[in-house]
């Protein structure tokens, strides 16, 4: 399975004379990195919902937002009495000895702490309410992630099957490759015109194979392959594994192009570091 890093999720719901709207965004990073944000009243239940996003969303750039919107005739704030009285006799004596006291009231209600909010407590049920948009946004958000992974999972199959396919090529000329090696090595010799020892002409040129083969390094190639592949359709998403594996496949990829000593292969090399490369670039993406 593979689940992108990148997702978005919406859940929202009325309840008390209420809307509750719960937004999460996340994208890629090497670690689970929140952001949480909620209104002043409800800041003593971040830490629980920081929480309940480590455990439903594990890793990634975490952005969730909760608003709360009164909807009924509620008042969220009292007229502070007392100092609007005192606002307006202070601001009484002002004007009549400057003989104005025209929109006296209306400056008034401008001074600060004029009006008094109170501080509410959150209900038990409220809060279950929010816990529960808050699971349902997560899920939203899971299954965005999803449905981006198909869509990287395509995609990395097909590279990897054309590195497969590349690879199977450059394996095809592999044995064609050693045997014009071998016949160039003596013919160049035997242009010298000169007595040699077969015997340790023969121990000299196996050494000297021994060095330009790449069989080993096909194989291993064949089997990183085929273990990004058996990692990507595993039952969870395995983004740093798949890194991992892609340093080993590039590694191989490296070894064959420097002990190939063949245009054609090269080329083919070059090919199958481009298909790499796009690789990594998503790779970062995933979970």
């Amino acid at each position: 399975m593979i689940l992108s890093m990148t997702g978005y999720g919406k859940a929202e719901t009325n309840a008390k004379n209420k809307k509750f709207t719960v937004e999460i965004k996340s994208l890629n990073s090497k670690q689970i990195d929140m952001n949480v944000r909620v209104p002043g009243s409800y800041r003593d239940k971040e830490l629980n919902i920081r929480k309940l996003l480590s455990t439903a969303l594990s890793r990634g750039k975490i952005d969730c937002s909760l608003f709360v919107e009164y909807t009924g005739t509620e008042k969220i704030a009292n007229i502070n009495a007392e100092v609007v009285k005192k606002y307006y006799r202070d601001l009484q004596n002002i004007a009549d000895e400057l003989d104005n006291s025209d929109e006296l009231m209306s400056t008034v209600m401008r001074m600060p702490e004029v009006m008094k909010v109170e501080k509410e407590e959150i209900d038990p049920q409220e809060w279950k309410t929010i816990e529960s948009l808050i699971q349902q946004a997560a899920s939203a958000l899971t299954q965005f992630r999803e449905n981006e992974g198909q869509s990287l999972a395509k995609d990395f199959k097909i590279r990897i099957e054309n590195i497969h396919s590349l690879l199977l090529s450059i394996e095809k000329k592999e044995q064609q490759r050693i045997t014009n090696i071998k016949e160039r090595f003596v013919e160049k010799l035997s242009e010298l015109k000169s007595n040699f020892d077969e015997s340790r002409l023969e121990q000299e040129l196996i050494y000297y194979l021994e060095k330009l083969d790449i069989t080993e390094e096909i194989v291993r190639l064949f089997n990183h392959l085929n273990y990004f592949l058996e990692t990507m359709n595993s039952d969870i998403s395995e983004g740093k594994k798949l890194g991992f594996i892609c340093q080993e496949i590039g590694r191989e990829v490296n070894t064959i192009g420097s002990k190939s000593n063949n245009a054609k292969m090269q080329q083919q090399v070059v090919q199958m570091k481009d298909e790499l490369e796009k690789i990594k670039e998503q790779i970062l993406n995933v979970l």
